[in-house]
C-alpha cells in the first residue's frame, strides 16, 4: 500500500461529521501548594484556552488532515456558543448544520497544572433532542446527503444521536449507494448502531456493549467478534491505549502495537482515529491500512496535553519513521 498517496487523496474529500458538539474550556495553570481548608492543590491559574470538543473535535481532525467537513449538531445560545462558532470557522468548518438549541452549549473544563489534569468539571443537558431540533437535522441531512463522501457519527451521549436519527441516517445513507458510516460509540447506545460501516469502542466500551470481560486476547478476540455478529456492521476496530488497536471486519482479526512513544493525554484520541480511518479507507485504503494510518495518527495526539488533531505532514513523519514496524501479531 502506498500510504503516501492515500494520505494524499484526503484533500477534497467531503465527511458529515453529526453528533453532540462540546466546548472543551482548558484552565492552565501551576500547582505548587495544598490548601489549608482541604487537601487538594492551589491552582495558580495562568491562562486559559477553548477548542471544538466533541463532533466538534472530530470535525477539527478532518479539517487538519484536508478533507472538507460539515458538522451537523446543536449548541446553545450567548457568549459560549459565540466562542464554538468562531473556533469552527477558524478551522474553516461548515456550520451551516448547527443548530441554536434552548439548552447551554455543553461546556468541559479540564484544570491542568503541571502539565497534568488534575480535575474536570461538566456543564450539559443530556435529554433526547426536541421534535423541532430533530426536524431541522433530518432536513439538513436529507437536503445534504449527497455531497458527502463519507459519514462520521460521534456520540457523546448528550442527547443528538437517538434510534430514529440513526435510523434516518442510515436510510438517507443508502438512498444515495452506501455510504461508509462509522460511529464512535457510548455504552448503552449500542443497539442503536446495527448495519453501520464501522463502530469505533475503546476496551472499556467494547466489555460492556458486548457483555464480555476483556481480560486477555482470548477474551478481546471473543468481544469483538461477537459485536462484529450482533451489530451486523462492516467493521469493528477496538481501541485499546497503550496497548494498540484491534480491527475485526469479515473473518480477519488484526491487532496492531501503539504507535506512541509517550502517553501524555488521551483527550479526544478517539475522534482522532475514526476521523483518520475514516478518511483513509474512503481515500482508497483497506480497512487494514486505514487501521495503521488511523494508529498512527492516534499516536502523535496522545504525545501532546489537551484536546488535539494531527496534520498529514506528522502522519507522514511517523510513517517514515516507523516503515519497518508496521506488523501486526
Amino acid at each position: 500500500m502506498d500510504y503516501n498517496k492515500i494520505l494524499d487523496n484526503f484533500s477534497g474529500k467531503r465527511i458529515l461529521v453529526i453528533g453532540d458538539v462540546i466546548l472543551d474550556h482548558f484552565v492552565w495553570g501551576n500547582a505548587e501548594r495544598i490548601s489549608p481548608e482541604a487537601p487538594v492543590p492551589i491552582v495558580d491559574v495562568q491562562f486559559e484556552t477553548y477548542l471544538p470538543g466533541g463532533a466538534g473535535n472530530v470535525a477539527n481532525n478532518i479539517a487538519s488532515l484536508g478533507g472538507h467537513c460539515c458538522l451537523c449538531g446543536i449548541i446553545g445560545t450567548g457568549h459560549k456558543a459565540d466562542i464554538m462558532c468562531s473556533l469552527l470557522n477558524e478551522k474553516k468548518i461548515d456550520i451551516s448544520g448547527v443548530f441554536h438549541d434552548s439548552r447551554p452549549t455543553t461546556i468541559k473544563t479540564r484544570v491542568i497544572a503541571n502539565n497534568q489534569q488534575i480535575v474536570r468539571f461538566d456543564r450539559e443537558h443530556r435529554e433526547p433532542i426536541g421534535a423541532k431540533t430533530f426536524r431541522s437535522i433530518t432536513g439538513y441531512i436529507a437536503s445534504n446527503i449527497d455531497k458527502f463522501d463519507g459519514i462520521i457519527i460521534s456520540d457523546y451521549k448528550k442527547g443528538v444521536i437517538t434510534p430514529q436519527l440513526i435510523k434516518f441516517l442510515m436510510e438517507q445513507a443508502k438512498a444515495t449507494g452506501g455510504l461508509f458510516a462509522a460511529v464512535d460509540p457510548k455504552v448503552g447506545h449500542f443497539h442503536y448502531y446495527k448495519g453501520v460501516s464501522l463502530i469505533t469502542p475503546n476496551k472499556k466500551e467494547a466489555a460492556e456493549g458486548s457483555g464480555i470481560s476483556i481480560r486477555d486476547t482470548q477474551s478481546l478476540e471473543k468481544a469483538g467478534l461477537k459485536l462484529l455478529k450482533d451489530l451486523k456492521c462492516g467493521a469493528v476496530l477496538i481501541t485499546r491505549g497503550d496497548e494498540g488497536m484491534s480491527l475485526f471486519y469479515g473473518k480477519e482479526i488484526h491487532h496492531i502495537a501503539t504507535a506512541a512513544k509517550e502517553v501524555y493525554d488521551v483527550t479526544g484520541a478517539g475522534d482522532t482515529v475514526i476521523a483518520a480511518f475514516t478518511l483513509a479507507h474512503i481515500s482508497g485504503a483497506s480497512m487494514y491500512d486505514a487501521a495503521v494510518i488511523s494508529n498512527l495518527a492516534a499516536g502523535i495526539v496522545v504525545g501532546e496535553v489537551g484536546t488535539a488533531a494531527t496534520t498529514i505532514d506528522q502522519i507522514k513523519y511517523a510513517l517514515n519513521a516507523a516503515h519497518d514496524g508496521l506488523k501486526t501479531d
